[in-house]
């Protein structure tokens, strides 16, 4: 089983569209995740060129691309093979402990059980990873100091 960090989040294509055009809970979870320097969000390029897909089907391509430039440069990458699911391989190989998605198929205990050998990840949908992030517990158990409170703008 690979290590995995509770600093360090995946978000699926998903969530990552609904962050974007739909704001709402998506971007509250992303938004805990932006706040804080010590926090990685990762991603792979076969998870960005989804996102860019259906960004650019439901909205525009102009928009899907700087979209997909923006996630680049925000994400840490990941590189895992080709054909593999683009948001557990990213967690897989990223060493992540969270995943967040819509995706009940990677919700389910059947995916759990598949997964738990090979890694400590939690996969949930955004509004439970949004409803319990506690930063202070979590900054804690990675950093090993007292919490400072956010340290980033979520919206820069």
């Amino acid at each position: 089983m690979t290590d995995a960090s509770p600093a360090r989040v995946v978000a699926d294509a998903d969530v990552l569209v609904a962050d974007l055009l739909v704001g709402g809970l998506a971007r509250e979870a992303l938004d805990h995740v932006r706040r804080h320097s010590w926090l990685a969000l990762l991603a792979s390029d076969p998870l960005l060129e989804d996102t860019e897909a259906v960004v650019a089907e439901l909205a525009d391509p102009e928009l899907a691309a700087a979209h997909h430039e923006r996630l680049a440069a925000a994400t840490e990458r990941v590189e895992h093979p080709a054909g593999d699911h683009p948001a557990l391989a990213t967690a897989y190989r990223g060493g992540a402990a969270h995943l967040l998605s819509y995706d009940a198929s990677l919700r389910s205990a059947q995916t759990g059980l598949s997964v738990q050998p090979h890694a400590d990840l939690s996969v949930r949908p955004p509004d439970a990873f949004a409803r319990l992030f506690d930063p202070a517990s979590l900054h804690g158990l990675v950093e090993g100091d007292t919490y400072p409170g956010p340290d980033s703008d979520p919206r820069a």
